[in-house]
């Protein structure tokens, strides 16, 4: 059966491999619409064309006018809601590959439609995890597409949630792995890019070089499997290979084996639980491979313990830590704060928040004000 997409963040990363996976299974998907920030008005012409959407949605309005005439026949909608409406129009799977806590209303809308969520924008549910999960109209209706997460929800499939000890997240390092404090204080944003395995965004790739992408992953697992922070234990596995394990009551571990190729997990994103063919390309058993684990070393890399704190703290602290980071990490960019002030700075934040419930996009937009507001007063206080 052809499952209907619509996926959201299609010039990215996630975006262009997702549409790569597409481009190989033609008979099992078809693209009902394309949401965009807007920045690449070509390639989003070039998608639509390639796979004939009835609907592309433009996050600004700036190239509007080229993307509606270059092609006629198709809905071409720009604005701040233009990718909600995207997101909720109803298709079999909406792959979410927005980058940031802007992906939160679209997440919602595409659950409110009944639409599978398959989700790459870790931000919507760290930021607004709560309202997320009091929003499914059925269990099984967000399947992740973090390789990590989607390692985990495989695994899984193993026993029963009584029969599970704990979730084990494994981390690649990012490209300061092995470092020391005093050696990272004057390292650069082109040092931070430098990922020794994956090749991804300039936001995910500076987020795993401090490990708050990890932290991140962490109330992500909380959040998606309903497993106790305290029983997620992050390991460093610099190769890349294990995606991450689930340690059962009977001392068994299950661990997920692939290349780090991000269309595996996108893969399976759009056909769960199914398997699609020739995804990617297996480890080559007839050869020797040497897979390392190493503990995290929390003193140089605290953003995981931030992370347990914020999600101790209230319902709201995991959006305070998100964008609180989001605004540390264009600071960094740009110079304004250090590779170190970044955890710092959102360790601050966080200590500062009053905390509140969940509520509403609203509660969860005014708790992000406020931490963007703080963790902009912090880095000028810095300068």
């Amino acid at each position: 059966m052809t499952r209907s997409v619509s996926l959201l963040g299609s010039t990215g990363s996630i975006g262009t491999q997702a549409l790569e996976v597409i481009a190989r299974h033609r008979d099992s998907f078809e693209v009902v619409a394309l949401a965009a920030g807007g920045s690449h008005p070509e390639l989003v012409i070039e998608q639509a064309r390639a796979f004939g959407p009835r609907l592309v949605a433009l996050a600004s309005d700036a190239a509007f006018a080229e993307v509606r005439d270059a092609l006629p026949g198709v809905e071409v909608l720009a604005g701040p809601d233009a990718v909600v409406a995207a997101a909720g129009i109803g298709a079999d799977v909406v792959l979410n590959g927005v980058t940031g806590s802007v992906g939160l209303r679209p997440t919602l809308a595409a659950l409110a439609a009944g639409s599978t969520l398959a989700l790459a924008n870790k931000e919507s549910l760290v930021a607004g995890g709560p309202l997320v999960n009091r929003s499914r109209v059925r269990d099984d209706q967000i399947v992740p597409v973090d390789s990590e997460h989607s390692a985990l929800a495989q695994a899984l499939r193993s026993g029963t949630k009584g029969e599970v000890r704990r979730l084990v997240v494994t981390a690649s390092g990012g490209a300061f792995r092995g470092r020391t404090r005093r050696e990272l204080e004057s390292v650069t944003y082109a040092d931070a890019l430098k990922h020794p395995t994956w090749d991804m965004g300039p936001v995910v790739t500076v987020n795993s070089a401090s490990l708050v992408n990890k932290a991140l992953e962490v109330i992500e697992a909380h959040l998606l499997f309903d497993i106790p922070a305290e029983r997620i234990d992050v390991v460093v596995h610099p190769q890349s290979v294990i995606h991450s394990m689930v340690e059962f009551v009977d001392g068994s571990t299950i661990a997920q084996a692939s290349p780090p190729d991000m269309r595996l997990p996108i893969a399976l994103g759009l056909s769960w639980p199914s398997r699609l063919d020739g995804v990617a390309t297996p480890p080559d058993w007839t050869q020797a491979h040497t897979w390392t684990f190493e503990p995290l070393d929390e003193h140089v890399f605290p953003a995981i313990r931030v992370a347990r704190q914020a999600l101790a703290a209230s319902e709201l602290h995991p959006a305070v830590f998100n964008a609180a980071n989001e605004e540390c990490v264009a600071a960094f960019a740009v110079r304004d704060l250090s590779f170190l002030g970044i955890t710092d700075t959102v360790r601050r934040v966080v200590e500062a928040y009053e905390g509140a419930d969940a509520s509403s996009v609203e509660a969860v937009e005014a708790a992000e004000t406020w931490a963007r507001a703080r963790a902009r007063e912090l880095i000028s206080n810095v300068g």
